[in-house]
């Protein structure tokens, strides 16, 4: 586990970072990545609708949206999201059934449903 002191200075690194570059993709993923870490999901969310928009057509940008709709319990965009990322090719369906961060939506049928649809073929 990284220490807080660390987790606070890596988000000041890359929030100087996105100051200086809006659309640094990179810094972006890694800042959206430490705001879930540090458990502010709603600051997460808003570089994973940066990234989406930068990034249309990443399966793993939209993958990493779904999970933080999740963390926010939003389970309509999270489906959509989900349901996109797999549109666009993911299909690491073990590691789905195992990310903390979708535990939420997976309680929801429609998320067994998607995964049926999908996962079958």
């Amino acid at each position: 586990m990284i220490p807080q002191e660390d987790l606070d200075f890596e988000i000041s690194f890359y929030e100087r970072l996105i100051e200086q570059n809006p659309d640094f993709v990179n810094a972006l993923i890694a800042l959206g990545d430490a705001y879930t870490r540090k458990g502010r999901y709603r600051d997460g969310l808003e570089i994973d609708r940066r990234l989406a928009r930068l990034r249309p057509d990443d399966p793993i940008v939209y993958y990493n949206l779904a999970c933080s709709y999740s963390l926010l319990k939003m389970s309509e965009e999270c489906l959509e999201a989900l349901k996109k990322s797999i549109q666009l090719g993911y299909r690491d369906f073990k590691f789905m059934e195992k990310d903390p961060d979708l535990q939420f939506i997976r309680k929801d049928n429609r998320y067994k449903e998607l995964i049926s649809q999908y996962s079958s073929s």
